[in-house]
């Protein structure tokens, strides 16, 4: 099976500090070692950027744009990249009107509209809450990957 990466793994895996760091190095590690397919898009990249870019007193890890481009090129390397198609917008635009998603929740859209245009069932979060609605997938929590 396929997992998508929600965006907070990956940020919690650039900051060794974060309390979640652990758990997300540990889940990646496992699934990986279980055979699994750990996929991003580039809607984690375009939040990852926004995150790692912000400075630290603004919620960010106050990174420069060099730091973020090289540890990007990092992402796309160690992890399958899938590329936008215009059928993730017409996905996109499907879930925002059946789910009436409004604000800052039409990010999580985009990446349940990726997964269900690659036949991706599964997302590693650590915001399982922000998943639950969407009855096509599966929102696994980190700390729960075990051997």
């Amino acid at each position: 099976m396929a997992y998508l990466l929600d965006t907070n793994v990956l940020l919690r895996c650039a900051d060794s500090n974060h309390p979640m760091y652990n758990d997300a190095i540990n889940a990646i590690s496992l699934l990986r070692h279980q055979g699994e397919t750990l996929c991003i898009v580039p809607q984690n990249l375009i939040e990852f950027w926004n995150v790692y870019t912000r400075p630290a007193n603004k919620n960010g890890l106050g990174h420069t744009a060099s730091e973020a481009g090289e540890e990007i090129i990092r992402l796309k390397a160690f992890f399958l990249f899938l590329a936008d198609t215009a059928s993730i917008y017409d996905e996109w635009e499907r879930l925002v009107m059946q789910y009436q998603i409004k604000g800052v929740n039409v990010h999580d859209a985009r990446l349940t509209a990726a997964m269900l245009v690659y036949g991706l069932t599964h997302i590693l979060t650590f915001n399982i809450s922000d998943f639950a609605r969407y009855s096509e997938i599966t929102a696994v929590n980190p700390s729960t990957i075990t051997p």
